[in-house]
Parts: C-alpha cells; sequence; structure tokens
C-alpha cells in the first residue's frame, strides 16, 4: 500500500507501445496494454467516463467531422488517462504503427497486414451521408487548433464516402412535372410532342418520363447535347415498347423463312420449262419478225433471279433488249423517270415506229410485239395469253407446272449505250456501302427503257402522249447489287459469315402479300420493299449491322424504316431521287398500312402463326 501514495504518472502510448518488449514490464502497469488485450480478444470494451460537464460560458469550439470519425475508436482508455488530453489522429496512427513493429518484432503481434485487417473490422461504420455537415461543424477547429475550410471539409469527406448510384430512370412526382435546370422547356415541349407523334399510345407515358427524368437530372445541359442525345434516346425508348419475348418472334421469323423456301425439285422443274419457252420465243423473232429481228440475248430479271423469291417459284420477268444506237431523249414530266424517245438518222428496223415529229411510239411498238408473241405460242397448247393491261408493258403467258400456276412475264425494252439520264446524278449513292469504284463500274453500264406510263395514256405533254413514252430501267444494276451485296465480298458465302438482308426484304414482302390479302392494298408492291432495303442498305454499311444471328432485331429496324416512308408518303426512286415511288397513293393508304405493320410487330407477327 506504501507504492500507492503517490500516483504514477501515465506513460504515453508512443513510449508504452516502444518501451515493452517484454511481457513483465507490460504487466507492471494496470495488467496487459490495452491494444494487446483488444487485440486477443480477451478485454471487454469499457465506455469510456462521462466527463463533467463544463462551464457554457467556456468558449472550447467543437471537433471537426474527420475528428470525431477517427477518433471514435480511441475512446478506450485507462482511468488514469481519462483526465488527460487526447491525442490527435496522426499521433494514433504512429503509435498503433509503433507498437504492431514493436510486437512483431517481439514475435508476440501479428504482421501489419494482418492487424491492419482486423483493425478495420473492429472500426465502427462511418455513417453512409456525411457530405451535409450542420453549421457549426462546418466553421468547428479541430483540438490542435488548425482549423480547416468547409470545402477541404467536404472534399476529404467525399473521398471516404461510397458513391451513390443515381437512378434517373424512374422519375418522382416531382421529377415528371420539373422544369429543366437550363431553362430549356420549350425544347423539352417539343421532344415529348414529336414522341407523341411518332411513338404509340403505350409507350408516350414511358417516353415523356425518360426524357424528364435525364433532363431534371442534369445530364442535359444544353440544346446541342439535346439533339446529340435526342436520337439515342428514342432508341432506348422504342427498344422499351418492343416485344418482350425476342426469342419467341425469332423463332416465328425463323420458322416463316423456312416456309418460304423453295424447294429444289420445284425450282428445277419450273426454271427447265421456262428457258424453253423463252428460247422458242427469241428464236421466233429473230427468224420470223422484221420489226424485232435484231433483239438481243434475254435479261433475265426479278425476284426469281435475285434470290428472292418466295413460297413457289410461279414468277418470271425476262427483258427482250432491243438496240439503239442514236437516240433523244426528253423528260416527260417533271420526276426524270419517264421519257419521250426521239430515234436519229441511221438505219433501225424501228423507225416505222415514229410519228410525224420523229418519237417512238411505245404504244404502236408494244401493240406489234404482243401480235408476233401470239404468233410463237400457238403451238405451245400448255401456255395461254393473258389479257393486257392498262399501263402494263409486259405480254403475260400463263401455265401450271406441278399443279402450280407460272406467269412469265416478257418485257421489251431499248438499250441506250450512253451516259445516263442527269436526273439520276444523286441516286445510286452506293458509296459507303458497295464502294466509288463499283458505282463508277455501274455507271457506264447501258440503261434501259421499258414502255410503261402512270395514269391516263392520253394525257398529254409538249405534244406527246403518256401512252407513247418510256420508263427508265436499271433493274440489271440491281440484280448486281442484290448478289453482291456484302460491304466484304466474302458475305454470304461458304468462306464468308452470312448476312440476312434478303431475309428481311422477304419476310417483308411476305408481310405485304398477307396484308393485301386481308385489305385494300393494291397500291403496293414488292418494289416498294426492295427499294427500302436498298436504301436501308445504304444508311447501315457495315455487314455487322445485318448478322444472320440479329435477324428479329434487324427485321425490326427495317420494319421502322418502311413505317417511316409510309408516314411521310415519300420513297424517293434508289437511282433517281426526284420521283416519289408513293405519289400514286393516297395519304390514308400509306398511313393504315403502316399502322397494320406497326401493330404486327409490336403484338410479335401474328399474322405469320
Amino acid at each position: 500500500m506504501a507504492g500507492r501514495g503517490k500516483p504514477r504518472k501515465a506513460k504515453s502510448l508512443d513510449t508504452e507501445c516502444v518501451k515493452s518488449p517484454t511481457r513483465a514490464e507490460e504487466t507492471r502497469c494496470s495488467g496487459r496494454s490495452f491494444t494487446e488485450d483488444k487485440h486477443n480478444g480477451t478485454m471487454k470494451e469499457q465506455k469510456p467516463k462521462k466527463r463533467q460537464q463544463k462551464n457554457p460560458t467556456h468558449n472550447e469550439e467543437k471537433q471537426s467531422v474527420q475528428s470525431i470519425q477517427i477518433e471514435k475508436p480511441t475512446k478506450y482508455f485507462p482511468e488514469e488517462e481519462i483526465g488527460k488530453p487526447q491525442k490527435t489522429s496522426k499521433d494514433i496512427t504512429r503509435a498503433s504503427v509503433r507498437g504492431t513493429k514493436a510486437k512483431s518484432c517481439a514475435g508476440r503481434a501479428k504482421s501489419p497486414e494482418q492487424f491492419a485487417e482486423e483493425t478495420m473490422k473492429t472500426q465502427p461504420e462511418i455513417p453512409k451521408d456525411k457530405t451535409k455537415a450542420s453549421p457549426k461543424t462546418k466553421t468547428a477547429k479541430p483540438r490542435n487548433g488548425k482549423a480547416k475550410s468547409p470545402e477541404p471539409i467536404a472534399e476529404e469527406t467525399m473521398k471516404t464516402q461510397p458513391e451513390i448510384p443515381k437512378d434517373t430512370t424512374k422519375a418522382s412526382p416531382k421529377t415528371k412535372t420539373a422544369k429543366p435546370h437550363n431553362g430549356k422547356a420549350k425544347l423539352l415541349e417539343q421532344m415529348v410532342e414529336e414522341i407523341k407523334m411518332t411513338q404509340p399510345e403505350t409507350c408516350i407515358k414511358y417516353s415523356v418520363q425518360f426524357i424528364e427524368a435525364k433532363t431534371c437530372a442534369g445530364t442535359i445541359k444544353s440544346p446541342e447535347e439535346v439533339m446529340k442525345k435526342r436520337q439515342k434516346s428514342f432508341e432506348s425508348i422504342t427498344k422499351a415498347c418492343e416485344p418482350q419475348d425476342k426469342v419467341g418472334v425469332d423463332s416465328i421469323l425463323y420458322t416463316t423463312l423456312e416456309k418460304l423456301r423453295i424447294r429444289r425439285n420445284d425450282r428445277s422443274d419450273a426454271s427447265k420449262v421456262i428457258n424453253d419457252i423463252i428460247k422458242s420465243i427469241v428464236e421466233h423473232l429473230k427468224k420470223n419478225s422484221q420489226s424485232f429481228q435484231e433483239v438481243q440475248e434475254p435479261l433475265r430479271t426479278g425476284s426469281y433471279y435475285e434470290n428472292l423469291k418466295i413460297s413457289s417459284p410461279d414468277e418470271f420477268d425476262v427483258m427482250l433488249p432491243m438496240p439503239v444506237t442514236r437516240v433523244d431523249i426528253q423528260p416527260f414530266g417533271d420526276d426524270g423517270a419517264f421519257y419521250s424517245v426521239a430515234l436519229k438518222r441511221g438505219k433501225s428496223p424501228l423507225h416505222k415506229f415514229q410519228d410525224e415529229t420523229g418519237i417512238l411510239s411505245a404504244s404502236e411498238m408494244l401493240k406489234e410485239f404482243r401480235e408476233e408473241v401470239t404468233k410463237c405460242v400457238k403451238p405451245f397448247k400448255e401456255w395461254v395469253l393473258t389479257r393486257k393491261k392498262k399501263g402494263c408493258p409486259a405480254v403475260t403467258l400463263t401455265t401450271e407446272v406441278n399443279s402450280v400456276t407460272i406467269s412469265l412475264d416478257f418485257v421489251l425494252c431499248l438499250v441506250v449505250k450512253s451516259s445516263w439520264p442527269p436526273f439520276t446524278k444523286d441516286g445510286l449513292k452506293i458509296e459507303g456501302w458497295l464502294g466509288t469504284k463499283v458505282r463508277q463500274k455501274y455507271k457506264y453500264l447501258p440503261y434501259y427503257l421499258v414502255p410503261k406510263y402512270e395514269g391516263k395514256g392520253t394525257v398529254e405533254c409538249d405534244g406527246v402522249l403518256a401512252k407513247d413514252i418510256w420508263r427508265v430501267s436499271f433493274s440489271h444494276v440491281e440484280k448486281d447489287i442484290l448478289k453482291n451485296h456484302g460491304s466484304e465480298k466474302t458475305c454470304c458465302e461458304e468462306a464468308g459469315v452470312r448476312c440476312c438482308r434478303k431475309d428481311c426484304l422477304k419476310l417483308l414482302k411476305h408481310l405485304l402479300s398477307l396484308l393485301k390479302e386481308r385489305e385494300s392494298f393494291d397500291k403496293f408492291c414488292s418494289y416498294h420493299a426492295k427499294t427500302t432495303l436498298l436504301h436501308a442498305c445504304c444508311s447501315r454499311t457495315k455487314d455487322t449491322d445485318w448478322q444472320a444471328l440479329n435477324l428479329g432485331h434487324c427485321f425490326q429496324i427495317f420494319l421502322k424504316e418502311f413505317e417511316g416512308h409510309l408516314q411521310k408518303g415519300v420513297l424517293h426512286n434508289f437511282f433517281i431521287p426526284t420521283q416519289n415511288l408513293l405519289s400514286g397513293v393516297r395519304e390514308e393508304k400509306c398511313r393504315s398500312l403502316a399502322q397494320c405493320i406497326r401493330n404486327e410487330r409490336y403484338n410479335g407477327f401474328p399474322i405469320f402463326k
């Protein structure tokens, strides 16, 4: 008891940890040290005694946020050290490291890594949100007397806090009605109105919430950024409105394509019959016709020869070209697709079809050609000549092969070996798709004129009747493009990767044929679908944009583009941009067809089932 008369001066944590390499000296000061007992888990954490309440008039400032967070675990001291001022976070960290090193050297402590790991487990969790400090905390000074400004405090606190993820997809009720921070409310209203015009009713609510949430969240800061991100936002909105069961939709599309595939036996049987009659007619014209004895080799065009025929080989198109060396063509109308043709000086069996003004009459020429085909077909009892259709340039023959009715269209045409008409200057934009050299090669090819007109044949323009004009045709170029449609030369070959360009076109043609059976959409034809595909290939030029594995996604995009043309009522000719292929169709019919296609697309194509 004599040793308790004068209280022993408590050693600092630094001195105690460094000067205690032996166990005997550690037990001398009130048993084991606090850090070792806590490390071994043998000591229970004691709550520190409450300090005496200080005088309210005492001007002692509170600790900062960092000192409070760091010094929480340092409140567990022996009773002898309670009355003394606490050490700062730096002193405690330095003392902990020294104590750890000393114990490691003595063989009684764990490695620094293990000690740090266990210390982190025993530390109290940092509150989730300390970014907003109270007014007193911002201006408080730590115990060391060096005050920090609120800005560094906020920066250091943000470094220690985990970043809270933002969720802008679900807008709160306030966010829905809030105005954008940059004050561009008018631009936001325009975006919402555009969505209401282009998206179905089921997607309007989601679209408005999506754009308003993004705008109020601060991701859109200026009108320029809005215009850049608008397309991306619309794509995500449209994607959310697409059918959710993509696997089921893809299965339906693949099953439909399998049904549309032509059997090899049917193809070979039909082609044999077709080739025989074509050969007979060409021989007849060369031997027995004075007007058409210069006919060249037939040009096989159309979906069958482009590998785009669906269901069965029941339609074939063949062009019989007549060469003309020197011609004078003048546009008939403003669209640049129809022309009047006048033969210049020279010997040609076609001079007999010219009128007083030198214009080559398409109607008279087509009339005699029909008579020659009728003479040739008489010995072939299995072939039947159909009646002439108004405005149709073809002479159609029909027969039956394996209980399937097959039609063969013979089209008389003029082949012009000169530069293309000026209206084609801005057409055939395939530089980014097939390359500039390929486009130049096509431009050097001749073009064709077929005896076709639109509207009434009695309409007169510059002294020329509509029934005597000719329409420009680039069927040979279309055929070659669709055969070599890939940006890579090996596309759809055995050694290359297969794309889905032709599959998308086949599906759209089949969809049109089914809708035409249900409603009166007779004004629409497969050529509208083919032109849409050519434009789509020029906008999405890479083969990776048309991967066969992504058939469902590619077909959805393809249909959206076709719907866009129908909504606007504008579909430019791929070779003559000044011609609108939908000019002869009423806007109501275009919108009605677009709505039917949209319904099929959103409902998973029930018409294919």
